[in-house]
Order: C-alpha cells, then structure tokens, then sequence
C-alpha cells in the first residue's frame, strides 16, 4: 500500500511538472544580455526574441546588462529566480573565458547555470577603418612587427569574444598591440570608426553593417574559406596559417529551472532556427544556427572552458 502511495505521488509530481512547462510561458520572458546593444550578442538575442515571442505569445524582453566584459550581466542572472522567466544569453567568453582571468568573479559560470542551447555561431572578421593605410593582413602584421607596441586594438571588454579573439591573432602573428576595453561591441567599433584605435578583429554580425556603409575595410575573415557575404576578404589563415576562430551566442538558465522549462525553450529555439525566415536573417548577419541539445551544448562549453585557459595564461590576461 505504501509502495502504491509513493509511486503516486511521484507520478504526480512528475504530471504536475510537465503540466508547468505546458504552461509556461503565462507573462513575458527577459533575455539579459551582457552588453550593450549594437553587438552580435544583442543582435541574435533580438533576432531569436522576436520569433519566440511569436510562438508563445508572450512577448521576450531583451535587457542589455553591459560592464566587466559581461560579468555585470551574468551575475544579475546568476541570482534570479530559477522559474524561467529570466534567461541568460551570453557570448561564449562570458561562460568559457572569465573565470580564467578575473581573481573575483561575481557569478561561477559553472554552478550558477545550466545549458540550454547554442543558439548561433559566426566567423568574426578583421577590420580598419576606411581610411587606414593597411590594406591587407600582411600589412598590418608587418606595421605591428616594425612599430612593436604602437598599433591599438578595441574589443567589447577585458575577456570578451573579440578580446580574446584579436589576442590569439596577435599571439600567432608574434606581434603587440595596445588593448583598449569598450563597454561592449558597438562602442568598440565606433571608435574604430573614429580613429579612436588601429583595428579591431569583431564579429561579422556586428561589423557587417558598418563594412557595407564604408565605414570599414575587412582584411580577413577568420573562418576557413571566405564568408559569402563579404566575397573577395581572403581567411586569416592564408597570412597565419592554421590560424581560425569564431564567436558563439546561446542561452543559459539560473541553476534549478525546472528540466521541463530548460527543455521547452530548447525545443522551441530549434523550431524557430529551422524556420526559413529565420535561417536567412541570420545569414544577412554572417551568423549559422546551431540550436544543439542542452547536453551537447555542456559539452561544447568544457572543452572551450580548456581552450581559453591555455590562450588566458600564454597571453597573460588577468584582472585582479
């Protein structure tokens, strides 16, 4: 009779969860991005945001949460309520980069969350403004190489995607450069614009536009093979060989949302990538869907958490 009770009651429990996840979303749902708008990480958010406030009917609020290379924003994350009506939408440095370099961290990327989905990945690409006198990869190489220290590079934070990005070009082209830390992705390539700083090595999706208005010159692309929307910028890697790197944006929730939530919003993300309109916006952008399983995605995360240390330590990037 006991055994009868408890096999109903966990049967219960488990109706009552699945029933929840039914439910959910019942008010809008608040994706925190860690910097500011502007930058790849806010444009997928936004992109994603709008189809699933489609298929919920409850409308997906974007929140940008920029400062200390996205860690204001995750720690603000890391300590909502669990009932996911706050989701965490990061680029992977945030998760995979930080605990690496920053002595006091406010979130632990590890325990605070748990993985729902990649949602995009994309190349980044390297770029001076219009007006630069490097007109090529090997040319600004060679300027870093004969002027050891005087070129500068902005980025959207200390242990940012770009940051880290433009450190590994640095460290596989044996050259220096001046890091100079934006509040984020957009500001760091306005001031590029500017003339604030030589170069930048920044997302696709966040330089696209500025590239098309001709505010930028592209000099290399940092996937394997040009990316077809900029025909004609040669990969990186034909000046450094071996030489690859890519940004990714996904989504994360405070540690104990409910399995059935984490799994809902998965499997609506991946509707949504599979969706044509959705595919081609991101491809404007330079961005590919991914929407892996929560599993995978936790898989992907540790190997990359071992990546970055090893570029964390050989470039000496710490913050105290």
């Amino acid at each position: 009779m006991r055994l009868l009770k408890l096999m109903a009651m966990a049967a219960a429990v488990l109706l009552g969860g699945a029933a929840f996840a039914q439910s959910w979303p019942q008010k809008p749902v608040r994706f925190i991005v860690p910097f500011p708008p502007g930058g790849a990480t806010d444009i997928s958010a936004r992109l994603l945001g709008e189809k699933l406030t489609q298929l919920w009917g409850q409308t997906v609020v974007i929140e940008n949460r920029g400062g200390a290379g996205g860690g204001l924003g995750a720690a603000e994350a890391a300590r909502a309520a669990p009932d996911g009506y706050t989701l965490f939408f990061p680029s992977g440095s945030v998760v995979t980069a930080n605990q690496h370099i920053y002595a006091k961290l406010n979130y632990d990327p590890e325990k605070d969350f748990v993985p729902v989905t990649n949602v995009v990945s994309g190349p980044q690409v390297l770029v001076v403004p219009a007006n630069s006198p490097h007109r090529s990869v090997r040319a600004l190489v060679d300027a870093a190489k004969a002027s050891p220290g005087r070129l500068t590079f902005g980025h959207a934070g200390i242990g940012s995607q770009t940051h880290l990005a433009a450190e590994n070009f640095l460290y596989q082209a044996r050259v220096d450069a001046v890091s100079v830390p934006y509040k984020g992705e957009g500001p760091a390539l306005a001031g590029l614009v500017g003339g604030e700083t030589t170069f930048a090595l920044t997302n696709l999706a966040a330089a696209i536009g500025h590239i098309s208005a001709g505010r930028l010159r592209a000099l290399g692309i940092t996937s394997r093979t040009e990316a077809p929307q900029l025909p004609g910028v040669p990969p990186i890697a034909n000046t450094l060989p071996g030489f690859e790197n890519e940004g990714w944006f996904g989504i994360v929730a405070p540690a104990g949302t409910p399995r059935q939530i984490i799994a809902k919003v998965y499997r609506d993300t991946k509707k949504a990538l599979d969706t044509t309109e959705l595919k081609a916006r991101f491809f404007a952008q330079g961005l590919v869907p991914i929407g892996n399983s929560p599993e995978e995605f936790a898989t992907a995360m540790k190997a990359e958490t071992a990546l970055w240390a090893n570029v964390v330590k050989e470039r000496n990037i710490h913050v105290k």
